[in-house]
């Protein structure tokens, strides 16, 4: 059904994107405003520098209501994953689908030389074998 391709030929070349001094805030704007279940961080030169998901916004907002700092939810340097698993555009979209499955991630930053150049999610994976099997 799904036959070997690279992740160039599927990925999001513009995934959307924070920078690690935004405020969660801005980050769940930036989610829900594209509606994503997480987003990039990068530094001012594109280097990917972590990732940020909707849990761990929420978590965010939950932890700072419990601890009584209302609004002030910090920034995401401070929630981000800092370790990211990323992939190469020339990755096999097979391969990296299985090693995003054993490790139940949602998305995989796809990065050259450091600097992030697109993303591959669930979704660009089910497209591809949508496409492949050539269900319109």
């Amino acid at each position: 059904m799904l036959r070997s391709v690279k992740l160039k030929d599927h990925m999001v070349t513009n995934p959307v994107t924070v920078s690690a001094k935004d405020s969660v805030l801005e980050a769940i704007d930036n989610i829900i405003t594209n509606k994503v279940s997480g987003v990039c961080v990068v530094d001012s030169d594109n280097n990917l520098v972590g990732i940020v998901s909707e849990l761990d916004c929420l978590n965010a907002i939950l932890n700072a209501t419990y601890n009584g700092s209302g609004s002030d939810v910090g920034s995401v340097e401070n929630i981000m994953t800092k370790e990211v698993v990323t992939a190469s555009p020339s990755d096999d979209i097979v391969d990296t689908a299985a090693a995003m499955m054993k490790v139940r991630h949602r998305r995989r930053p796809v990065v050259l030389d450091g600097k992030l150049v697109g993303q591959v999610t669930v979704r660009q994976l089910l497209g591809a074998v949508k496409e492949f099997s050539g269900a319109s």
